[in-house]
Parts: structure tokens; C-alpha cells; sequence
């Protein structure tokens, strides 16, 4: 008798789980595949430029250029043969 409850309570709460996710599941796609969708249409307004322009996102900071005082003596050397 023990049996039977047991697989009679198991059968009904993986039939519950099936309709929970049958009715939840295709409601998670559709915020999701429509977040996606805002999210392109987003990025194609930003990127909606006419053709040719140039802009430029990141200008890298300029490097310090040193003292050639600073950067050590120089040697002068030939090569031999």
C-alpha cells in the first residue's frame, strides 16, 4: 500500500512540475527573446551613422615622452668581421 502512495504521489507532483512549466516556460522565452530584440534595436540606433562618417570611442592617453638626457648615453659601435 506504501508503494502505491508513494508512485501515486510521485506521478502527481511530476504532473504539476509539467504544467507549472508548460504555463511559466513559453512567458520566460518571450521577456527574454524580447529583451534581446530591445536590446539589438539599441545597438542599430547608436550604430546609425551615414556611410563614411568616422568616430572615434577611445583616444589612448599620450605617452610621455622622455628627456633624451634622461634615457642613457649612446654608444657608438661597428661591427666586426
Amino acid at each position: 500500500m506504501g508503494l502505491l502512495k508513494f508512485l501515486f504521489i510521485t506521478i502527481m507532483v511530476l504532473w504539476i512540475i509539467r504544467l507549472l512549466v508548460r504555463m511559466i516556460f513559453p512567458v520566460v522565452l518571450k521577456n527574454a527573446f524580447g529583451q534581446m530584440q530591445n536590446q539589438a534595436a539599441g545597438q542599430q540606433q547608436r550604430s546609425a551613422r551615414p556611410e563614411g562618417s568616422i568616430s572615434i570611442d577611445y583616444m589612448p592617453k599620450p605617452q610621455k615622452k622622455g628627456n633624451a638626457d634622461k634615457l642613457g648615453d649612446f654608444v657608438d659601435y661597428e661591427e666586426v668581421k
